[in-house]
């Protein structure tokens, strides 16, 4: 059964009549570029064909249900009084996204019962959180007719994962989502929050998504802590460096000035950071050339800057990239999201796509004890009605 008569069917057993409107909101794969949009750097991600989807219908009163078919729980609020409760796990995020909607002085005469169901791996660094976040966006957006533009959309939901969960992420996971066209990467510009769309053309090779399978919440790991790193070493660069962000500052210029971070561990963050952001300039710019060999070396770089340097990688994540580097007909291979569990991105040879499941898959059991789970990416469109 497809997404979209599964969703319609689930949605009439739980609610006793059919949606009125059907959505989609793609997962997303950086293809590399990580931990540099809070530092105001570049990202060059791309939205998936596969993500998370939701029926919709208006209601009489202010009440709203939220019921998920991935997770058991069931979230009914009114609309007029959101807050924040851990006990609702994921319904949170919608919940944050309306709370958004309404203090840009958004007028909801309404509830609406939502059905949500997704077709991508929860926790995996794909941005299910964000995916959620814009489908519920364009949902009430939707419903509402409320007119709020693509890049609003992008921000409010940037806003409710900051404010409301209280993960201080950067705005590449929700602009990936809002913003995705098929067949195409974009290129954006965290400080400026532009972007412009790149395709991509891989010749012979595809790109794979291999799973860890090793669970992680991002409100609980280290991602808050690297953002603060961060901060601490602009904030000592600042003495001679006029940049307001760290990935505002250019290679040579960081050289000259890195001598006024003292602690080993903020420099380490800090290099990541501005070196991570030259090599996605110059990854899209040979990308672009065709070059498709050295954007994968490039990859390989920003895995071994993500461990060595950012500490952001682990056991798992590094057993999949190292495994991948060694095996043949795969041009280059990092771990994407924010890291500490999650996924890998690799790029790899068309007629060496079962060579590389085997042989990737049986070295990161052997070396995890864990099974990777494989996925060939297709490139989609943004958050929408279907």
């Amino acid at each position: 059964m497809n997404p979209k008569d599964y969703i319609k069917q689930e949605f009439a057993q739980i609610f006793g009549e059919q949606p009125q409107r059907l959505f989609m909101s793609p997962g997303r794969v950086n293809l590399i570029g990580e931990h540099t949009d809070y530092n105001g750097g570049y990202v060059f991600p791309c939205a998936l064909d596969f993500g998370t989807y939701g029926a919709a219908r208006k209601r009489n009163d202010k009440l709203v249900n939220l019921v998920s078919g991935n997770f058991d729980l069931k979230c009914q609020i009114n609309i007029g009084s959101i807050k924040y409760q851990a006990e609702h796990g994921w319904a949170n995020y919608p919940k944050g996204v309306i709370n958004e909607i309404q203090k840009l002085g958004n007028k909801l005469d309404s509830g609406f019962d939502l059905f949500i169901w997704g077709d991508m791996p929860g926790s995996a660094g794909l941005s299910s959180s964000a995916s959620i976040e814009l489908l519920t966006a364009v949902v009430v957006n939707g419903l509402f007719d409320l007119k709020i533009s693509v890049k609003e959309m992008a921000l409010l939901c940037q806003r409710a994962e900051n404010k409301f969960i209280g993960v201080n992420c950067g705005i590449m996971d929700q602009y990936a989502a809002a913003f995705g066209k098929k067949d195409n990467a974009l290129l954006l510009d965290c400080q400026n929050i532009k972007h412009e769309y790149v395709p991509l053309k891989l010749s012979d090779c595809v790109i794979m998504i291999a799973n860890t399978n090793n669970k992680r919440s991002l409100a609980t790991t280290k991602y808050n802590e690297r953002r603060s790193e961060c901060d601490a070493a602009l904030a000592l660069l600042k003495e001679t460096v006029g940049a307001e962000y760290l990935c505002a500052i250019g290679t040579d210029e960081f050289e000259a000035n890195k001598h006024l971070i003292k602690d080993p561990v903020i420099l380490k963050r800090a290099t990541h950071a501005v070196y991570e952001n030259a090599r996605t300039k110059e990854a899209v710019d040979v990308l672009g050339k065709g070059d498709i060999a050295a954007f994968g070396k490039m990859m390989n770089d920003s895995h071994v800057s993500l461990r060595d340097l950012y500490e952001v990688t682990g056991p798992e994540l590094d057993a999949l990239a190292e495994s991948a580097w060694q095996t043949e007909g795969v041009l280059g291979s990092r771990m994407t999201g924010a890291g500490f569990g999650g996924c890998t991105v690799s790029i790899v040879k068309a007629d060496a796509v079962d060579t590389f499941i085997s042989k990737v898959g049986e070295e990161y059991k052997k070396r995890t004890g864990f099974e990777a789970s494989f996925y060939k990416a297709g490139i989609g469109a943004g958050a929408r009605e279907i």
